[in-house]
């Protein structure tokens, strides 16, 4: 059944959750997941709230309207959300493409609530594979001479796609500040290091050279700073003595595959809301 999904963070306050549910229950709307937080040190409330649409006395076009006062009244900032209506991705990709695999395997699964619309690559390598999935293909080579120029381009496909959501499945490429502010909390990248240690362009030859005994992966937001953002997921795995550096990348890429598919999932779930750089991600 369709349902409808409400994001919201707001200064702490009596009364939030009662008002809130309250619009639902007058509506005739059924309650299917509810979950909340508080933040105590900052006094501010976050919630999620998915109810049935079965029956809703307000159109789906109206909805948003008719919640405005009451988003007014306690000083929100919210977003509305129909699940039925499955949002537009892009993915960029390089060399390495164990993560590009994982996520259009998963796609054609139904993993995610999302439609992988297009794959652009500084590189040829994907082609093949992109195309085999039945999804377009952009080859748009970038370096430093011409990145702005380039961008320009994706930019273009990007809002010819209208796409809503940019995957980095290892993209070898920085953006520039114009090109990540098109899209704030809207760009998830796997960094194939347990952020904050390790970063850089080999973390494995660090974590290696230091004898380390977990190893791990971190998706997050792109901001302006890199490898900065706000943190969606992370997971580790333990290693020993007897690993070999190829026994760490074949270990670090099995993560970079399960950390980035989580956080894609649960963002077009609609279960992330971000705040102070950090994230709030709803079960």
């Amino acid at each position: 059944m369709p349902t409808a999904t409400l994001l919201i963070s707001c200064p702490d306050k009596k009364g939030i959750t009662a008002a809130i549910t309250d619009f639902v229950y007058r509506n005739n709307g059924n309650i299917e997941h509810a979950d909340q937080h508080i933040d105590k040190e900052f006094n501010t409330f976050f919630m999620r709230l998915e109810w049935s649409l079965k029956g809703f006395f307000i159109p789906t076009k109206s909805i948003a309207k008719r919640f405005s006062p009451l988003a007014k009244k306690f000083g929100m900032s919210w977003n509305f959300f129909l699940t039925q209506k499955k949002p537009n991705v892009a993915i960029f990709t390089s060399h390495a493409l164990h993560c590009l695999h994982d996520l259009l395997l998963k796609s054609t699964q139904n993993y995610f609530n999302g439609n992988i619309a297009l794959v652009i690559s500084n590189h040829k390598k994907a082609k093949d594979l992109v195309r085999s999935f039945g999804v377009p293909f952009y080859y748009l080579p970038k370096q430093s001479l011409n990145k702005e120029g380039t961008e320009r381009k994706e930019l273009t496909l990007l809002k010819r796609h209208a796409i809503e959501l940019i995957i980095l499945a290892r993209y070898s490429q920085i953006f520039t500040k114009n090109f990540v502010d098109e899209f704030p909390n809207k760009i998830i990248n796997i960094h194939h290091s347990f952020l904050p240690a390790f970063k850089g362009s080999d973390p494995y030859r660090q974590a290696y050279a230091h004898g380390v005994k977990i190893i791990g992966a971190t998706s997050h937001y792109v901001t302006e700073e890199l490898d900065a953002g706000p943190i969606i997921e992370q997971d580790i795995v333990r290693i020993n003595h007897r690993s070999s550096l190829q026994d760490l990348k074949k270990e670090g890429q099995e993560l970079e595959r399960i950390v980035l598919s989580r956080a894609v999932r649960w963002h077009l779930e609609r279960k992330i809301l971000t705040y102070n750089n950090k994230t709030v991600v709803f079960e």
